[in-house]
């Protein structure tokens, strides 16, 4: 469970940690946008690029961006193991005992695993440089504008903040369910398929009954404290674009556009 790096922030004194964190949200929104654009492999490999060289600026580690990216590769394989027994076209690659391999059905897994690969470090490394309540105060000013249609900016964006400070918690409580249920002799990693079933909701159960508890608790603190979702509400402290600020957001904002005409044009 500690291999889970999404949600955590990493305190350190980098250029993007004292960015302002809506630029931080729109510039990955953006980057997102670049991600689902046909630009092909050399695009992608333009994208992640840029994406490890926002890793260097941040002070990251790799291997916490490579922590990241190790609960999906189950998901991976699964998508691999779809993709061959359904696409069936393109030229044979392998041929196992009369059944055959093709090369869209690899091209196709090649190709998603990219896209989810650059998602997952643009994601890890927003949650990763910004605070939890910095990023609560961005996503509401950021959905300010749309109050005009009545949506709830500060409820979604307390919503959001919630999520991803109980991200590590909850991850916490994991481990310590899994020693738990280890010490009465329950093996996690061992035995029949219907066996790891049983213990995985051994898991599963406690840490619903648990999460709702500290849920319930959670809600009853802000209504003792007096909080009102749709009171007034005036903030201690106040969020300002500096010329960094600016800076990077148009250079993502070129970049993506670079991308978009290369594309168009057929360069990539």
């Amino acid at each position: 469970m500690k291999n889970i790096a999404l949600g955590r922030y990493i305190p350190l004194d980098s250029v993007v940690h004292k960015m302002d964190p809506r630029a931080k949200i729109v510039a990955m929104i953006i980057l997102l946008i670049a991600i689902f654009m046909d630009t092909g492999f050399i695009g992608y490999g333009l994208i992640g690029l840029f994406v490890i060289i926002a890793v260097l600026c941040a002070k990251l580690k790799f291997d916490f961006i490579w922590r990241a990216m190790k609960p999906m590769l189950f998901m991976l394989a699964f998508l691999l193991m779809i993709n061959i027994l359904v696409i069936k076209t393109g030229y044979v690659v392998v041929s196992i005992f009369g059944f055959k391999i093709y090369s869209d059905a690899l091209f196709q897994t090649l190709y998603i695993t990219i896209r989810l690969v650059l998602m997952i470090n643009i994601t890890t490394l927003l949650t990763a440089t910004t605070k939890p309540m910095d990023m609560t105060i961005a996503i509401e000013d950021l959905l300010t504008p749309f109050k005009v249609f009545h949506v709830p900016a500060h409820d979604i964006a307390m919503m959001i903040s919630i999520a991803l400070r109980f991200i590590p918690t909850l991850l916490e409580e994991s481990e310590r369910i899994m020693k738990a249920q280890t010490s009465r002799g329950v093996d996690l990693e061992e035995g029949s398929f219907k066996e790891k079933i049983m213990a995985i909701l051994s898991l599963i159960v406690p840490l619903f009954v648990s999460s709702f508890q500290r849920a319930d608790d959670l809600a009853n603190a802000m209504e003792a404290r007096g909080y009102n979702p749709g009171g007034k509400r005036v903030r201690y402290k106040q969020l300002k674009l500096a010329f960094r600020d600016y800076l990077m957001l148009f250079v993502v904002i070129g970049f993506t556009v670079s991308l978009g005409v290369m594309s168009y044009i057929g360069v990539l």
